[in-house]
């Protein structure tokens, strides 16, 4: 007769099975790190609670204690399958009367759902779907990431990968204090999508319900829609590409689609009646609650109208579309939207036209010390920026009548894919003055005349 220890009834083994099974499935499941975050958890709550104050003066009410509840106790179920990584958030959960197709969550925990979706929901695992996507928001903390990104851009964020200057500008702050639609805390890019849809597919699995729930309203909105204009959840929530495909793939790496999974109950059906029923809010109420949620996606091209800007040591235009920051010897110029969260999840500039003065030994009059300043910089920007490769070597131009060098970099672009990061470099009394011209290689030619209208435009001060 064998060892004791082998000698397991059925039943024991069977239970002894699902033990080593659940660790495994659970093991395969795919982990986010946090973004970068200059905010506490702590200061998102504070921030969040802020904000939230200021959203239920401006957004209409649903009015309804029943709806809320009902709100708060689905919102309970899935917030105890929620990685909130030990952070306790106050979690509050609001009905909006707005028919707009749309939900989202503040930094801490403070979540509103309008009617619309609720409305729009064919069952309860699809509105589970939606508010364990805002949910995860809220866990990966992209709210105050997206500020961060924000006040890096007000402070002057270059490809060194550093912030220049001191902290955000009032300007910012003072947006970050109050709701709007589109505002920063609700700027999510699409890989933040992408990392939502994920986890909220996680937290629908571990709470029971239909996993492929998340996707199929996507895709139910999304289809519903075509040839109209989008709903409004997609105008703050950039729809990623392949977001099916990659729900998909997490239920495989969870195990596979459970058995006996949840998808609809009495009190869900219940509680729709209950929001149909609701009086409809007037749209001049609804106009009241803030600007137009900013379209997500690429900035728009450069302006051919331009502004002019002047520093210590030069002078030059550039679009007026674009906005300065930064101060003194680091200084960008970028549209809108241009600071982008990159795969390794730090902040980087996307678009726009980086200048950098910089304290070097050197005589304007001796091409060697441009030659030798110059590769000290790009060496600079190597150490921060590791997959940036020199594209093709540096050669002499004359920019504003003094010797330059023209320097084509490649580099792993925030926006995906490579950028061209086109460096020209010239030795001043102050220094050496750096031009990094930025943008994804495969929209280079739209930005290409703007970068050489702004390098013609460029003046030294004498």
């Amino acid at each position: 007769m064998g060892p004791s220890w082998l000698r397991v009834p059925g039943a024991a083994l069977l239970v002894l099975l699902c033990l080593l099974i659940v660790p495994c499935a659970r093991a395969q499941r795919t982990q986010f790190k946090a973004g970068w975050n200059l905010y506490s958890p702590e200061e998102d709550i504070r921030l969040g609670k802020q904000v939230a104050v200021d959203a239920e003066k401006q957004l209409p009410s649903c009015n309804s204690p029943k709806v809320d509840a009902y709100l708060a106790e689905l919102g309970d179920k899935l917030i105890a399958k929620l990685p909130t990584g030990g952070v306790v958030y106050p979690f509050e959960f609001h009905c909006v009367n707005d028919q707009a197709i749309n939900a989202f969550a503040l930094p801490g925990g403070f979540v509103f759902v309008n009617r619309g979706a609720m409305e729009a929901a064919d069952n309860e695992a699809q509105l589970a779907g939606v508010i364990a996507h805002e949910l995860a928001h809220v866990a990966l903390r992209h709210g105050t990431s997206e500020a961060t990104k924000a006040q890096a851009a007000q402070t002057g964020v270059g490809i060194l990968g550093a912030i220049f200057g001191g902290n955000a500008g009032g300007a910012l702050l003072t947006e970050l204090g109050r709701f709007s639609a589109g505002g920063v805390l609700l700027r999510y890019s699409r890989s933040a999508e992408t990392q939502a849809d994920v986890v909220g597919t996680q937290v629908l699995y571990d709470a029971g319900y239909d996993p492929r729930a998340l996707a199929q309203f996507f895709e139910k909105i999304d289809a519903d829609s075509k040839g109209q204009n989008p709903p409004e959840f997609f105008s703050d929530h950039p729809n990623p590409e392949h977001r099916v495909e990659r729900v998909e793939e997490e239920i495989d790496k969870l195990g596979g689609l459970p058995r006996n999974v949840k998808k609809d109950s009495v009190e869900f059906e219940a509680i729709k009646r209950e929001v149909v029923a609701l009086p409809v809010a007037r749209r001049e109420t609804l106009a009241a609650g803030g600007p137009t949620p900013r379209p997500m996606g690429p900035p728009p091209v450069p302006s051919a109208n331009y502004t002019a800007y002047e520093a210590s040591a030069y002078a030059m235009k550039y679009p007026d579309n674009w906005k300065k920051y930064g101060e003194k010897n680091s200084v960008s110029f970028a549209p809108d939207g241009a600071v982008m969260e990159g795969g390794d999840g730090q902040a980087g500039l996307a678009y726009g036209v980086i200048v950098d003065v910089t304290k070097v030994p050197g005589d304007a009059s001796d091409a060697k010390d441009l030659d030798k300043a110059t590769q000290e910089f790009i060496g600079t920007l190597r150490k921060t920026n590791p997959k940036m490769t020199v594209a093709r070597q540096s050669g002499h131009i004359r920019l504003n009548g003094q010797d330059a060098l023209s320097t084509y970099l490649s580099n792993e672009s925030p926006a995906t894919g490579e950028e061209t990061d086109w460096l020209i470099t010239v030795i001043r009394p102050e220094g050496l003055v750096s031009f990094v011209c930025v943008a994804p290689l495969k929209e280079y030619e739209k930005y290409d005349k703007a970068f050489a209208l702004i390098l013609d435009s460029v003046r030294f001060q004498k």
